[in-house]
């Protein structure tokens, strides 16, 4: 009898958790859900540039658009909300055929990384990170192409971060 209340206890758990979430979304075609409408660019961008000129010419607090690829690491995701790091693309990412299980990481070129490389993070419209990990958010993975528009911010070592409101991803 005991072994029946138990796993009468377990289903009712799993129904709970399976049922736990009210909040309503939507997927869409690349994967995304609906909440991510107000973050995803219908169109790109105009007048995107590439990470390491943006690192170059931007200063604190200014508007940027720019263009990258998701990685510079091997988690370039940062878990819970929605930022990640983006690298220049005329940086190379490592080949397939060189055995390389992480190409995003840019193990071949990281020598090149440091100075083309910047943090994303999706920011609502208080400014605040989006608590949603950005791969769900925008249906996006390691090496996917974005082009992002937000705010420049930089700290004393020269490091870019971007509070971005929209980001449009090229195709995956």
């Amino acid at each position: 009898m005991k072994m029946f209340y138990s796993l009468a206890l377990l289903g009712l758990s799993v129904v709970a958790v399976g049922c736990g979430s009210s909040q309503s979304t939507t997927a869409t075609e690349g994967g995304a859900t609906g909440d991510s409408a107000q973050y995803l660019a219908a169109s790109e961008p105009a007048d995107a540039v590439p990470v390491g000129d943006a690192r170059q010419s931007s200063e604190d607090g200014q508007e940027v658009t720019l263009v990258g690829l998701i990685g510079g690491s091997t988690e370039p995701f940062v878990d819970g909300i929605a930022a990640f790091t983006i690298v220049d693309p005329k940086v190379p990412y490592c080949a397939a055929d060189e055995g390389c299980p992480t190409p995003w990481d840019y193990c071949c070129t990281q020598d090149q990384v440091k100075e083309n490389i910047a943090t994303i993070k999706v920011v609502d419209g208080s400014g605040s990170p989006v608590a949603k990990d950005a791969r769900e958010l925008l249906a996006v993975k390691e090496l996917s192409t974005v082009v992002v528009k937000g705010t420049a911010q930089r700290d004393d070592q020269g490091n870019l971060t971007v509070s971005a409101s929209q980001v449009f991803v090229k195709g995956n």
